[in-house]
């Protein structure tokens, strides 16, 4: 079956929804207090569009995490590629960057979480890092069990307990990057 090509006037409106909500969320430092009707008015739409388009709120929250996404995982994909870097150094860099993208973007990681997206092992976006992490991971010497690993090591950067320990525990995102490194490296082994 062939896939539908989107109307231009509702890509617009998509692109226009997508950008008025990031905005939005970026400028209040809790998405939970911005509403529909603020991002529909932002983004110069009716409300019904933003429910037909996205479904309802925890829709919306996904597909802006997804806009923010994008970017990281080309740069990762390009990475991958990379001559020169050890399975070890793969495995402790695509962990810092999903940590640095959780960090920016930890009231929005939570705000998903409350707005229903309670499972981040259903999220399609934590099913990408985990077989991106996995694949590292079965390269990397003494790995027995790539998957569990990965999944280990994905829980300790959850976004839960990134805004947690920041924003509750005051530890500073240069000092959450550098225990994640010591975690890893003990998971892993010396090496």
């Amino acid at each position: 079956m062939a896939q539908r090509t989107e109307r231009a006037d509702a890509l617009r409106n998509r692109e226009a929804v997508l950008a008025a909500a990031d905005a939005l969320f970026a400028a209040s430092g809790s998405p939970q207090s911005v509403s529909m009707d603020d991002i529909a008015a932002a983004a110069g739409v009716g409300k019904g569009t933003l429910f037909r388009r996205f479904g309802d709120r925890a829709g919306l929250i996904g597909a802006v995490i997804a806009s923010r996404l994008e970017p990281l995982r080309r740069a990762v994909r390009e990475a991958q590629g990379a001559p020169g870097s050890s399975p070890r150094q793969r495995v402790a860099d695509l962990l810092d960057a999903s940590l640095r993208f959780k960090i920016e973007n930890r009231n929005l990681m939570t705000a998903a979480e409350d707005a229903g997206l309670s499972s981040p092992y259903q999220a399609e976006h934590y099913g990408w890092w985990h077989e991106v992490l996995r694949a590292a991971l079965d390269e990397v010497p003494g790995v027995d069990d790539a998957d569990f690993t990965a999944h280990a090591l994905l829980a300790a950067i959850r976004a839960d307990l990134v805004a947690h320990l920041i924003d509750e525990r005051g530890v500073d995102a240069e000092g959450l990057r550098s225990s994640l490194a010591g975690y890893i490296d003990k998971v892993l082994g010396a090496g």
